[in-house]
């Protein structure tokens, strides 16, 4: 089974333009995390109540690369999908699209598990066990047979 997207829609507002009426870069990682605090919601938890539970999740590394230009009261639908959780580390990715397919805007998020104290911890079972359906496949590194060829496994 593939894994899953959460899609969120957001409205450019006013205060999300620059004078020449197009979304300003810096807002763009402002709306990822919006995105990500209603994707954790989804999923059944929340930044607080993971926070009052001892795990914080900060940003450890970000980029993003613009394709194209959001502009004041347009829809746009963004993508996010979950790279990796292992160990320490959540990862996301993301694709900002307006309302005719175009992809404006494809980044990553790159967050680091911690305790309130700043020491890295484990991401806590719970959280994984919710993110399962959004991870994607593991590929195994052994090959098996297929009409004598190798093929790859998916497991």
């Amino acid at each position: 089974m593939p894994s899953l997207t959460f899609r969120f829609g957001h409205r450019v507002t006013y205060g999300d333009c620059t004078v020449g009426n197009h979304v300003y870069y810096g807002r763009y990682l402002e709306i990822l995390e919006a995105v990500r605090g209603e994707f954790f919601r989804d999923i059944g938890t929340s930044f607080l109540e993971l926070q009052n539970q001892g795990a914080l999740f900060p940003v450890v590394e970000v980029r993003l690369r613009y394709r194209g230009a959001a502009h004041y009261d347009d829809e746009l639908t963004i993508e996010l999908s979950v790279i990796s959780a292992k160990r320490v580390r959540l990862d996301f990715g993301y694709r900002i699209v307006d309302a005719t397919g175009n992809v404006l805007v494809e980044g990553e998020t790159h967050h680091v598990c911690t305790s309130v104290n700043n020491e890295l911890k484990r991401l806590p079972s719970e959280l994984v066990a919710l993110l399962k359906s959004y991870l994607p496949e593991p590929q195994s590194a052994r090959p098996s047979r297929t009409d004598g060829a190798l093929v790859p496994r998916f497991e």
